[in-house]
């Protein structure tokens, strides 16, 4: 799986897009596979328009074999959060992470640039990050701080990632370290004298405590921010006179000039852009003079909107010849410098010249090396909620499973068959009359999908009665009997998954968990390498996603059994992405306690070593010593699940029932399940008040149930 690196800029003005072209040559560089993925895109601020576009996509395009996914406009962005869409926002942009992901070792992430207008953005780059599970790199501009400064400021933003037992910030750079500061109306790139840096790495006690690593630390280089004159005339606007060498000279120096001749000529250098009202033409010669002479001036821009008389212009014509650019703006030279003063430091996408020479000199500073070697630690990977909706999603769509739903006519299960019918999650099935599904999705403002399958139970049942004889003959069942119990659309739902016509069957919306439960036992059974049927919980909390199981259905399993849930759960948490970890969780941890329940706990983890050697798994574990990692080293310094735990087997239902519900509903956590594991065929419950999201979900994780019971059989 590849990893990510989320880079997240401290301030404005960063060179944040910079950075990530650096970072992106160097890993290249050093044999790293690496991709590109900017989630939201944020047109950059400039003087005079309020936003421009977004350049960081098209860059890497144009300087690499990589294509990115177009980002998601900022506006639709902080629209879909506003209407309380954060985790379909999420889902949406770990989609397109994994996208880029596929094919390679690392993805570098391009974060937000914070923004007081739109405070929000630094709140976004952090979700995103943990969402993606991504390590942190910090760029930062020092902006002139001193060490005490600058340490207080990276540790005020290092913490705005931190969780304290998965560190997320693992470095920084330090961008245009040594950058004077702006003065007047002279624009950044004429400033030629680079501001005295100071020994950060060495004064700095984040750096020099091993806190944060100093990966790059990037001097202020004027030369990367010279614009072309064709970059200058788009930015004002301004007329082109004379076209000459526009898109190749570049200024390096602005000198508004209104002098005398002999007082001037010391600014007739190479690469300065000459700024003069249009009808000084004693400077438009003096200028001429100079490009005849060999002078490789930028340009000259007439303010004021006037132009020199056609006798002058035509003595100078030899002068143009030698390509010099003639522009003229409309605005007098007081507000033609302000606005050159304030011309936005970005890179045009159209600048192939320009955006090489930044990626050389970033990449050229990076510690790439030590990078590799982070990146060659393999550490575990926290499975966040969107993430896991993502995979499960994409999961179902590939399964393309039939699933029966037998509250046909309940308005939360119509709703959810349209949603999975319409993101083709899985072929819903549902049992009802079609006129009463028709009146119940119109009542909510749906239409009902061509391809959502709706089967009349009257019109069917009858074909049904004999199959079913035939499978409980062994317990006597007479035709008469299993034609009254077929006439609960729950049994008669197992029987199309019992008989093959359907993959599986979700219910439990106005059915008791007994309902749904009962007719899987005796129609589909317990599959062969399995004792017990079980349920598990996926827990989506905010950073990561848990797995509790059994929460649903045996109230108090002995030993063995106890095991098996433990081994059924690891398997299905591997089966959908997480990473098992398992705590057997008691009232006692280690060998502090003793009594019958620790007992119990203590010979299922031996049982479940001894089957599953491959399984990471330790007990008894109190709660928080398995959830918490400060706990887990002071209660059980030598386990190693201890504070690490991803899946939590509770000693009994009453034990895990209740916390599954405490932590649901005192945490706000969205919970997926209870999913029924050890089935031959799945059939899930679902809690009677299941939102529609929960029913979705659950449908898709029968789909995916059900392709994996096809594969292993």
């Amino acid at each position: 799986m590849a990893k990510s690196l989320f880079i997240a800029p401290t301030e404005l003005d960063s060179g944040l897009t910079s950075v990530c072209l650096g970072l992106l040559r160097a890993l290249d560089r050093v044999g790293v596979r690496v991709g590109f993925y900017k989630p939201v895109s944020q047109p950059a601020r400039s003087a005079g328009e309020s936003s421009q576009e977004d350049f960081s996509v098209p860059f890497v395009r144009a300087r690499s074999d990589l294509n990115p996914p177009n980002p998601i406009p900022l506006k639709e962005a902080q629209n879909q959060l506003n209407r309380g869409k954060t985790d379909e926002f999420m889902e949406n942009m770990v989609g397109r992470f994994q996208q880029v992901a596929r094919d390679v070792d690392v993805v570098i992430v391009e974060g937000l640039v914070p923004d007081r207008s739109e405070a929000y953005t630094a709140r976004m780059n952090v979700e995103m990050a943990r969402n993606l599970g991504s390590d942190v790199i910090l760029v930062c501009s020092p902006n002139g701080r001193s060490c005490k400064e600058l340490d207080e400021w990276l540790d005020f933003s290092a913490r705005l990632f931190a969780d304290p037992e998965d560190p997320d910030v693992i470095g920084v750079v330090l961008n245009k370290v040594g950058k004077p500061e702006q003065t007047g109306f002279l624009p950044s790139f004429s400033q030629r004298e680079p501001g005295q840096g100071r020994d950060y790495e060495g004064q700095c006690r984040m750096f020099s405590s091993g806190r944060l690593r100093l990966l790059a630390s990037i001097p202020w280089q004027p030369d990367l921010l010279a614009p072309r004159v064709s970059d200058i005339a788009r930015a004002l606007p301004a007329d082109i006179l004379h076209e000459g060498d526009l898109n190749s000279r570049r200024v390096q120096k602005v000198s508004v000039c209104a002098r005398t001749i002999p007082n001037m000529i010391d600014t007739l250098r190479p690469g300065t852009l000459m700024v003069t009202p249009g009808d000084r033409e004693d400077i438009l010669v003096a200028t001429a003079v100079a490009a005849l002479n060999g002078v490789p001036l930028a340009g000259l821009l007439l303010t004021g909107g006037l132009m020199p008389d056609q006798r002058t212009i035509e003595l100078c014509r030899r002068a143009l010849a030698t390509g010099l650019p003639v522009l003229k703006a409309d605005t007098n030279t007081y507000e033609t410098a302000h606005q050159l003063a304030n011309l936005p430091g970005a890179v045009p996408a159209d600048d192939p010249d320009r955006i090489e020479k930044v990626m050389e000199t970033v990449a050229s500073r990076l510690d790439a090396d030590w990078l590799q070697q982070h990146l060659r630690v393999e550490r575990l990977r926290r499975l966040s909620p969107p993430a896991f909706r993502y995979q499960l999603s994409r999961l179902a769509r590939e399964a393309g499973k039939r699933i029966v739903l037998p509250e046909g006519s309940e308005p939360r299960t119509v709703q959810a068959a349209i949603i999975c019918t319409q993101r083709e999650l899985a072929h819903c099935i549902l049992l009802g009359e079609r006129e009463e599904i028709e009146a119940v999705a119109e009542s909510q403002g749906l239409t009902l999908p061509e391809q959502l399958e709706i089967i009349n139970p009257a019109a069917v049942r009858g074909r049904y009665v004999d199959p079913m004889v035939k499978l409980r003959q062994h317990k006597g069942l007479a035709p008469d009997m299993a034609e009254a119990m077929l006439e609960d659309n729950v049994v008669l739902g197992t029987m199309m998954v019992a008989l093959d016509e359907a993959d599986g069957l979700v219910s439990g919306a106005i059915h008791t968990t007994a309902n749904t439960v009962r007719p899987a036992l005796q129609l589909i059974k317990t599959a062969d390498h399995a004792k017990v049927v079980s349920s598990v919980f996926f827990m989506l909390l905010p950073e990561q996603v848990l797995v509790y199981g059994d929460c649903a259905i045996n109230p108090d399993p002995n030993a063995e059994e106890l095991a098996d849930i433990a081994i059924q759960s690891a398997d299905s948490a591997q089966a959908f992405g997480v990473n098992p970890v398992v705590a057997m969780i008691s009232y006692s941890t280690g060998s502090s306690g003793s009594g019958a329940d620790v007992e119990k706990v203590r010979e299922a983890t031996r049982i479940a070593r001894e089957l599953r050697p491959d399984l990471v798994i330790d007990g008894p574990l109190q709660y928080d010593a398995a959830a918490i990692a400060d706990v887990g080293k002071s209660k059980a310094p030598d386990s190693p699940v201890a504070g690490k735990a991803t899946v939590f087997i509770f000693p009994d239902l009453n034990t895990g029932n209740t916390t599954y519900k405490a932590v649901q509903r005192s945490a706000n956590v969205v919970s997926i399940g209870p999913m029924l594991q050890g089935l031959r065929k799945p059939v899930n419950d679902l809690s009677r008040g299941a939102l529609v999201d929960d029913i979705v979900f659950t449908i898709a994780l029968t789909a995916v149930q059900a392709a994996q019971a096809e594969s292993a059989g």
